[in-house]
């Protein structure tokens, strides 16, 4: 029972009594109305908050207004000095006058309003809707990424020189914005700002780029493809800029025109036949000097510190550069002399680009953005991709040979002819067993450099070229790129930067132009020294490297390139493409003092059969030599450094017998010239082929052969050469006194220039349609015109009959010869004949006693091949060992 008494008693003791829950409940009635008066006064606080921070906005932005009306405009413009810290000019403004609103055209105003703003005609500056939108994509990339301004918002944000995206500066920029819409009409709004944003450059105003990029100062004239061409530009004026980036601008076009169609100004039609226009308005040349070198600096600040064309127009800053202006001077006046290009059948000019490095420290010395380049224009050295051809073989195929520590300069590579699977690139020069690295390079065989990269692998080749800074993709991952054969291409910037490695030791500095920029105040906000390089290769590769491409400019491909400094380099030519032509698309040379790299590139910026080089590399190499000769002179000379010298093998009396029996001929079919000779008695004995044309003043080694034979298919149809032939014993390091000469006449019809042995270039170019060749020229597949022989020489002017001298064509020395020559009675010319079936005696002249002036009219004389000839005073080799 006392268990039962306690247990209920436990049960009581937890039940409340009624009082006491009448109690809790009064309790948590007054605790709900605190919390509801706490909210009540919350609210009324937050609302007279909002209501105070609007007063504020509303006043705030009145008073901005009013202060900075002026800065509606733009001024402070920026200071550029080279760098020696000389001013190179101030980055100034072009404007025009301002526009009216009832001047602009209604559908110019259209395409900017669906593209910037769609909402303008209705908000009062201010537009939540796209607030909103901002807040949410901000939120998703916790950082401030999208601005959502209307159009109001930027005119008033153009009164501020800062770009951040702060809140804080949102908020200043929609005070304006309202205090804008609160004092003007969306039409005096909407003319401000067309009359105010930026082009692109210095361009400033609707009326000032409409005369820029389309040469209209009415704007009435603008057709809907421009006015859209225009709208597109405020989102990235240096990036949708039609001169500069013509690809990315019809791109951002056609979302304007789009836009347009689908807010109903315009028909879809209309729409897509606006979209389909190219671009290609060429402003009128102006004379400036520095101006493809500021333009680049104005990219590098953008990208740096995210700075935008206007800020740096009008920002009052003060940018020192790399530039110096002696370099900078000689690439502009070279680039502006028509005598260093060859000249166009039409006007579209062969054009050009040129980027000189200071390889110690990555600055960028001079650039040449092309031929008569005006501000904001398409930078050629920087935004164009071309076909390297044989320049890339350093890069993707001996340096990164060298660097596996297979291979030394000295190594034996495969030069005989064979494929590779499916892709059999061939040399110019004839074929060998095996060629030297420095021979290889010399020469710009193709074999040894397509071995190399098969031995070594693709991908390691992409890779070496990679760290140097060259862009590759997957569709370079095959062996043509040996050949410079790439998807895309690279331009001379990449291919500076590239070998100024070569020139460093193995480092490479990363290109820049920016030193230290200072805002209006003075103070630095950016700094760059240089230096700051990243070994890519070892010293060792740098230096053989180095010395195989000194060889290039002393006896090989790029003669041409020499100065008073030593020079390393490498040319570059890519054929046509085309069948039966064997005229050029790109040209260029790259290569290095101890002091500076420099990398140039000439070409038609549209090739096509009527836009082609007659002249090959020697063009490019021959304009670097005149530019880099001035360049240099500001820098103090030094030498390129060398491998230890390694201890001479003893001196061996060991003299080999000359060369004998040396013949050649020219295939027609083949077009190319044969050689064969008698062997000369030893072990291991090469042979040394020299080769001259008869304009040149001195033979040049031409290749290396371990057989009795070689075609040579480099020669060039209407040209005479000169061979002849050595024996080399490469285990003393001894050559044979040289063979008979045989001269050889490659027939066919004189070309109207005097043509220039290629470079032994051989690529696909993906542009190229496949016409059965896969997109290879190849000299010897040229269609034969026709054989030509040596022009006759008339008697003396003196004289009423004259002996004419000239080839027989006698097919192969049978049958009637006949003699060619100009006869002379004053000015008179005459032919002769019967000349003998070689066509080695004189034939009579005919004197016609017509008067032709400077022209004298000759039949054509098949000449031929293969007469072997003593000249009477034969030149002394100029580069044996």
């Amino acid at each position: 029972m006392a268990g039962k008494d306690n247990e209920m008693s436990r049960v009581k003791k937890n039940k409340p009594t009624p009082a006491a829950g009448k109690k809790t409940a009064k309790k948590k009635k007054g605790r709900g109305k605190r919390i509801a008066w706490a909210l009540f006064f919350t609210a009324v606080f937050a609302i007279f908050c909002a209501l105070a921070g609007y007063l504020f906005i509303m006043i705030s932005g009145e008073k901005l207004l009013e202060q900075n009306q002026d800065k509606l405009t733009a001024y402070g413009t920026s200071k550029v000095y080279d760098r020696n810290g000389v001013l190179m000019g101030e980055l100034s403004i072009q404007k025009s006058d301002p526009v009216k609103y009832e001047d602009i055209p209604e559908l110019l105003v259209a395409a900017f309003i669906a593209t910037e703003d769609k909402r303008f005609i209705e908000h009062n500056g201010v537009d939540i809707w796209a607030i909103g939108r901002a807040a949410v994509k901000d939120i998703m990339a916790r950082s401030m990424v999208e601005g959502g301004s209307t159009i109001t918002q930027q005119l008033a944000k153009n009164i501020f020189l800062t770009r951040d995206k702060t809140f804080f500066r949102k908020a200043t920029e929609m005070s304006i914005a309202l205090a804008l819409e609160r004092n003007h009409t969306k039409e005096e709004i909407l003319e401000m700002y067309l009359n105010r944003i930026n082009f692109g450059g210095p361009y400033y105003g609707i009326k000032a780029a409409s005369i820029r990029y389309f040469g209209k100062s009415n704007l009435d004239d603008l057709e809907l493809w421009e006015m859209a061409t225009l709208a597109a530009m405020p989102k990235g004026p240096s990036r949708y800029n039609p001169l500069k980036n013509p690809d990315l601008s019809k791109e951002r076009r056609a979302v304007v025109l789009t836009l347009m169609a689908q807010q109903g100004y315009i028909s879809q039609e209309e729409a897509e036949e606006a979209k389909k226009v190219d671009y290609t308005y060429k402003p009128p040349e102006s004379k400036q000097h520095y101006t493809a070198f500021i333009d680049y600096v104005m990219e590098e600040a953008e990208e740096k510190l995210n700075l935008t064309e206007d800020d740096l127009n009008v920002g009052g800053y003060q940018i020192y550069t790399t530039m110096d202006m002696n370099a900078q001077r000689a690439v502009e006046d070279e680039f502006n002399n028509p005598a260093n290009f060859e000249e166009s059948p039409d006007d579209q000019p062969v054009q050009g680009s040129m980027v000189i490095i200071n390889q110690e420290t990555g600055g960028i010395v001079a650039i040449s953005g092309g031929r008569d380049y005006m501000r904001g224009g398409f930078n050629r050295a920087t935004d164009s991709r071309r076909q390297p051809g044989s320049s890339l073989k350093p890069i993707v195929s001996y340096a990164p040979a060298l660097e596996s520590g297979e291979f030394s300069k000295d190594s034996r590579l495969s030069n005989k002819q064979q494929c590779f699977g499916n892709y059999c690139p061939r040399n110019l020069h004839g074929y060998s067993e095996t060629i030297s690295m420095s021979d290889a390079i010399q020469n710009s065989e193709n074999i040894p450099a397509v071995w190399l990269l098969n031995h070594i692998g693709v991908k390691t080749g992409v890779n070496f070229a990679q760290k140097l800074g060259i862009q590759m993709t997957e569709k370079d991952m095959n062996l043509s790129l040996a050949l410079g054969g790439m998807s895309t291409g690279t331009n001379t910037f990449e291919m500076a930067q590239a070998f100024s490695a070569f020139a460093n030791g193995g480092q490479l500095n990363e290109a820049f132009a920016i030193k230290q920029i200072k805002d209006s105040k003075g103070k630095i906000i950016y700094e760059n020294k240089g230096r700051n390089a990243e070994r890519v290769m070892s010293e060792s590769t740098a230096i053989q490297m180095t010395e195989m491409m000194q060889r290039v400019v002393q006896d090989g491909t790029g003669r041409n390139a020499r100065i008073s400094r030593p020079v390393a380099g490498k040319t570059g030519t890519t054929q046509s493409g085309y069948e039966g032509i064997s005229s050029n698309r790109d040209v260029w040379f790259v290569g290095y003092t101890p002091e500076l790299t420099a990398a140039i590139w000439m070409g038609y910026d549209q090739p096509d059969r009527q836009h082609l080089l007659k002249r090959s590399s020697s063009m490019s190499a021959a304009m670097w030599g005149k530019i880099m000769e001035k360049a240099v002179q500001g820098y103090e000379a030094k030498s390129f450094p060398s491998m230890e010298a390694e201890t001479p093998p003893p001196e061996q009396n060991h003299e080999l017998a000359a060369v004998t029996g040396l013949t050649g001929s020219y295939d027609e079919q083949s077009l190319s010239v044969k050689l064969s000779w008698n062997p000369v008695e030893g072990n291991g004995i090469m042979y040394r082929v020299y080769r001259k044309e008869t304009s040149e003043a001195e033979y040049r080694r031409i290749l290396d052969v371990s057989g009795t034979s070689m075609d040579d298919m480099s020669a060039l149809e209407g040209l005479t050469y000169e061979y002849y032939v050595t024996a080399y014993d490469p285990a003393t390091d001894t050559e044979s006194e040289r063979s008979n000469i045989v001269q050889i006449v490659a027939a066919g019809e004189l070309p109207p220039e005097d043509p220039e042995e290629p470079d032994s270039e051989e690529i696909i170019d993906p542009d190229i349609p496949d016409d059965g060749t896969g997109g290879i020229e190849d000299p010897g597949m040229i269609d034969n015109p026709g054989n030509q022989g040596d022009q006759g020489q008339g008697g003396s002017p003196d004289q009423n009959q004259g002996p004419g001298r000239g080839n027989g064509n006698g097919g192969n020395g049978s049958g009637p010869g006949q003699g060619n020559g100009p006869g002379s009675n004053g000015p008179g010319a005459g032919d002769g004949a019967g000349g003998s079936p070689d066509g080695s005696e004189n034939g009579g002249d005919s004197n016609t006693g017509e008067d032709t002036g400077d022209s004298v009219s000759e039949p054509e004389v098949e000449t031929v091949p293969g007469t072997v000839v003593t000249p009477e005073q034969p030149t002394e080799p100029t580069d044996n060992p």
